[in-house]
């Protein structure tokens, strides 16, 4: 293995296709949905890996974090389908043969149906349900794999809740809220009608819909960190050897003189409150794309004259390495960059934002920070869950009408810092 991993990530759903048993599909596709428009057969990932690691290699980069779809893996309760397992099992071995060391997640989002049916993430039985998921796959897959992420942003139904409640404070929403693809043009009967429609759909109240990407109490949250542990007891059992742990979204907040306790109030909610449930973790995926301003009040939007993403963040490609050297004083384990890039139609800003966000990461890494890794959001321009598919946050673009791959500069710019940066580190 590589003494530091520099590739880049995607997620199944965002951009395998046709995940027809997942609870995001349905969701998509109710007359009235949220989404922007369906992910339908997104990058037809599922279908072209090979070609897709192949491009990643060969621009010189050694790692590729993608996630296993538990829709796929387990389309009914209890009901594993060999097909499909043999499937991410030909994935893992063409990142092999390609010389590209594979960090897989086990749910990045995305969820089967039935979960949603039998309470979702909103239910202390998610424990069970996971761990018995993860358990499978490592038995199935485990000569395959070392890092294993169980839940990516395990603290994004708190930062919604904080969304929703910075919302009713302000009377508006703004953008950026959250590291993830929002759709904030919908007017408030299309988003009960939606909620209605969801509810037949899944043969339950709209109100018991505990999909991933849905806020949440703390209480529920303890589900989720339940549910981690639980498969990370499974995986052990199997695996012992394997490095095990999950990702957060974490911003950079810089306060200003009056906002120094509104900062450590944030920094709490978002990685604090999480601190005492993760802190055994092999490691921990750190996932950021930008800083916060926060005074007396709390995060402020960005400055009229700041330059922005397509995600309404500011484009501050040095908060990776700020945040790192943070979580790095209180999570006593190795740490992974599992998600960092820019959304933008600009490649030439994505070229200078990752250099600039690399360049943050070895300073963390020489002042002691024990990062191992670091991937690039995304490999692919991907399916950005409600926000659809204009967002464009890849180093490949690729014309889905025909699903024809371009890679962009980018691409062979992250390539050539993966060998710059490995052969310094040797």
């Amino acid at each position: 293995m590589a003494d530091f991993l520099i590739g880049a990530a995607t997620a199944a759903h965002q951009v395998e296709g046709n995940n027809r048993r997942s609870d995001y599909w349905i969701m998509e596709h109710v007359k009235h949905s949220d989404f922007a428009e369906p992910s339908g057969l997104a990058c037809d990932h599922y279908n072209r890996y090979d070609e897709d690691i192949r491009l990643l290699a060969e621009a010189g980069c050694n790692a590729y974090r993608f996630g296993i779809e538990w829709a796929r893996i387990e389309p009914e309760e209890g009901q594993f389908d060999p097909d499909e397992i043999l499937h991410y099992r030909r994935v893992l071995e063409c990142c092999r043969e390609y010389g590209v060391m594979p960090v897989i997640t086990l749910m990045h989002f995305s969820s089967p149906a039935w979960l949603i049916k039998r309470g979702g993430w909103g239910s202390r039985d998610v424990a069970a349900y996971f761990s018995r998921y993860a358990r499978y796959v490592a038995e199935q897959l485990g000569d395959q794999l070392l890092y294993i992420c169980t839940i990516n942003e395990a603290n994004m139904g708190i930062q919604l809740h904080k969304v929703i409640r910075d919302m009713m404070k302000a009377g508006k929403r703004g953008e950026g809220g959250v590291q993830v693809g929002q759709n904030n043009g919908l007017d408030m009967k299309s988003i009960l009608l939606g909620m209605l429609e969801q509810g037949r759909a899944f043969h339950t109240s709209p109100l018991k819909i505990n999909s991933f990407l849905k806020p949440r109490s703390e209480k529920t949250e303890r589900f989720v960190l339940e549910a981690h542990a639980a498969a990370k007891k499974a995986i052990k059992e199997v695996l012992p050897e394997a490095k095990v742990g999950l990702t957060l979204s974490l911003f950079d907040y810089q306060p200003t003189k009056a906002g120094k306790n509104a900062a450590v109030k944030l920094w709490k909610e978002d990685f604090g409150w999480y601190l005492p449930y993760i802190r055994e973790d092999d490691f921990l995926g750190v996932q950021n794309y930008s800083r916060k301003i926060v005074d007396e009040n709390g995060t402020r939007e960005p400055a009229a004259d700041a330059p922005l993403t397509q995600m309404g963040y500011e484009d501050y490609p040095r908060s990776i390495g700020n945040v790192l050297m943070r979580v790095a004083r209180h999570f006593p384990g190795e740490l992974m960059v599992t998600e960092n890039g820019i959304a933008t139609s600009d490649d030439e800003r994505r070229c200078a934002f990752i250099k600039e966000a690399l360049s943050s990461v070895m300073i963390a890494k020489k002042r002691g920070v024990p990062v191992t890794g670091y991937f690039h959001w995304s490999l692919l321009d991907n399916f950005e869950w409600q926000a659809g598919f204009d967002k464009t946050f890849g180093l490949i673009a690729v014309d889905r009408s025909t699903q024809t791959r371009y890679p962009k500069n980018s691409l062979k710019v992250l390539g050539d810092l993966a060998a710059q940066y490995c052969k310094e580190l040797q």
